[in-house]
């Protein structure tokens, strides 16, 4: 029997976040039903995703940044059950809250829950999902490396920081990249397979990239005899300067190979490959966004305006 109301999976870094809580309170005054579980180590948001099921909610919420979002979205997918699900977002940067236009103020992103959930993609690599970006090369070791304190300290800031300080271990990757009507291979200093449009704190690499058109949005960065002013470009969120030495296409597979492993991270989760195939499950996750958020292709939104 289905459960009138929403579950909140909290990360355990925010179990004493006065900000959630106090919405949290301010939404069950509301007469808001709203039941809350927080994450205390790796594997309890596939457990909690499956017992809140259980027990007949039919509405999540993914309290947290971009992995927790992307851990319980995976959760979810996993069981096939027909539940939708929102964000609240909490992590240093919430790179996929900022590009949805998602509200970072706790309250008003549970107020998300009174909208209907649209059906959204997710993509994938080598069958591993991912909701906003996949991100290669030494930016996803910039990401992966940067210090929770410093993170505290400097939020989406402590991106560039940890980049500029590393620029002495610059090194670029070859690979080979093939998708429907596309080639190119060569050496390259990062790339973005985004879903979603920004990574490692506001790094807008994919601008165009919808969640709801079965597409992939590429975007490559080879690595010209300029390495380190090409990767301060890219660091410093400069999208015009990206956009003038980038390789870009919008693709619903894409295969890469490589003679060595190529660091990536999927939202947020570090992985390693030397073959990697991409791919989308079109329509496959129910997500409560905005109205009129940018992500969402012309239909989708003209939808939602009939809903007002």
């Amino acid at each position: 029997m289905n459960v009138s109301g929403a579950l909140l999976i909290l990360h355990g870094k925010q179990a004493l976040n006065d900000e959630v809580r106090a919405a949290v309170n301010a939404w069950r005054q509301l007469d808001r039903h709203l039941a809350v579980r927080v994450t205390w180590e790796p594997g309890d948001a596939q457990r909690l995703v499956q017992e809140a099921l259980e027990a007949g909610y039919r509405t999540l919420v993914a309290g947290g940044g971009d992995g927790t979002l992307r851990e319980v979205a995976q959760a979810l997918l996993d069981t096939g059950v027909d539940a939708s699900l929102a964000l609240l977002p909490l992590g240093t940067a919430n790179d996929f809250a900022q590009a949805a236009g998602i509200p970072l103020e706790p309250f008003d992103a549970l107020a998300l829950l009174e909208r209907p959930a649209v059906l959204v993609d997710v993509g994938e690599m080598n069958g591993e999902p991912f909701i906003n970006m996949a991100t290669g090369g030494f930016g996803s070791k910039v990401t992966a490396s940067t210090s929770e304190e410093l993170k505290k300290v400097l939020g989406g800031g402590a991106y560039l920081l940890t980049g500029l300080s590393r620029f002495s271990e610059i090194r670029s990757a070859w690979g080979r990249f093939a998708g429907p009507d596309f080639t190119w291979e060569g050496d390259f200093l990062a790339l973005g397979i985004g879903n979603g449009r920004q990574s490692g704190g506001g790094q807008e690499l994919c601008p165009q990239a919808l969640v709801d058109d079965g597409l992939l949005d590429l975007c490559i960065v080879p690595a010209p005899a300029d390495t380190v002013g090409t990767l301060g470009t890219l660091l410093s969120g400069g999208l015009l300067g990206i956009d003038s030495v980038s390789v870009n296409a919008r693709l619903p597979w894409l295969e890469i190979e490589a003679p060595e492993q190529i660091d990536i991270n999927l939202d947020g989760e570090p992985a390693a490959a030397k073959r990697m195939r991409f791919s989308v499950r079109p329509r496959a996750l129910r997500l409560h966004l905005p109205v009129d958020c940018p992500l969402l292709g012309e239909a989708a939104r003209e939808a939602g305006d009939l809903l007002r």
